[in-house]
């Protein structure tokens, strides 16, 4: 299919961050791959609306914006900055921080959090087609409005399996011992790294010779590492949506303890090497820790996200672009 596409968003690889959103570089070039044509309008909004009419004053002036045959913007808040009177139609992708809202590390929605959820919702009811990373984020949609979920897709090609001894070497980590694998982040507070260390350091009191390794400011190319090395990722967010790395484990067959949040149950279903805990507290994920590095049984957990290939997950955002021009002709 010959299309031309323009990417909205508010989050892309700066020269600070030549690694920022993978996921989203990925997707876009993965579009390329299928014979879409993607240019990419970037910006940064940061909570400022200033910041975000400076960008929507950039964008209306682009003289080309009317020879696209599609906008698809990435986040809730990427979409506000799309001008209104376009001849052409608009897909947005919410992600989960967009419609989740931010929240403080008790689980409070904060005040920048409940407003960027309104803004997510009022750019839903602007958008001719709505995709969504995961479906519990349908709950905050407004009305009944019809959405397709397509979660971002792993570069099965990258995240695979290894053999943990190389991947310690490599990384220079001890072969003795278990580890439990943490890359949400330090400082931001909806990870909750704090709940993360609780957790683990039980286990030690119990006598388990097992230590958490945090991951953060990892380089995309090195994560495949760090999952191989591990014996169990450890996701204690407070709100997700469909979270890349909990994906990007599975490919490597890692297995993976999580409490309840975005579509990680869902993905996890009837995989007996994984756990999702009900409770987020320390004992409760401790006592998951202690039944899942325990594990016994073989560690086939790639094919569970099989069909989340890149290309795979592309051609279905094709097939969303296809039905929404259809619709506009």
């Amino acid at each position: 299919m010959s299309l031309r596409v323009l990417m909205v968003t508010s989050e892309w690889p700066t020269v600070e961050n030549p690694s920022g959103v993978p996921f989203l570089v990925n997707q876009v070039e993965s579009l390329r791959q299928l014979g879409i044509s993607v240019d990419v309008f970037s910006f940064r909004g940061n909570g400022q609306p200033r910041q975000y009419y400076d960008a929507w004053r950039r964008l209306s002036r682009e003289k080309q914006i009317e020879n696209y045959d599609l906008v698809h913007a990435q986040f809730g808040q990427s979409g506000l900055i799309v001008p209104k009177s376009l001849s052409c139609p608009v897909v947005v992708t919410f992600h989960g921080s967009d419609l989740n809202g931010y929240y403080n590390s008790k689980g409070n929605l904060k005040l920048g959090g409940w407003i960027l959820r309104k803004v997510s919702q009022f750019v839903a009811l602007r958008a001719d087609a709505i995709i969504l990373v995961s479906r519990t984020l349908a709950r905050y949609l407004p009305g009944d409005r019809p959405y397709h979920v397509i979660p971002c897709g792993v570069d099965l090609s990258v995240f695979r399996p290894m053999k943990k001894r190389d991947a310690r070497r490599q990384l220079d980590l001890s072969e003795n011992g278990q580890i439990v694998l943490f890359t949400g982040g330090v400082r931001n507070p909806i990870k909750r790294v704090g709940l993360a260390r609780e957790s683990v350091e039980l286990l030690g009191k119990q006598g388990m010779d097992v230590r958490l390794l945090i991951a953060n400011g990892v380089q995309p190319d090195r994560m495949p590492l760090y999952l191989n090395a591990s014996d169990a990722l450890l996701l204690t967010s407070i709100r997700e949506g469909s979270p890349t790395i909990v994906k990007e484990a599975l490919a490597c067959n890692l297995p993976i303890v999580s409490v309840d949040v975005g579509d990680v149950r869902e993905r996890l279903k009837e995989l007996d090497a994984c756990a999702v805990c009900s409770e987020d507290t320390p004992q409760a994920i401790a006592g998951a820790l202690q039944r899942v590095l325990s594990y016994q049984g073989p560690l086939e957990l790639r094919h569970a996200v099989k069909n989340l290939g890149l290309d795979s997950t592309a051609a279905r955002i094709v097939e969303v672009y296809s039905a929404v021009i259809g619709k506009y002709q």
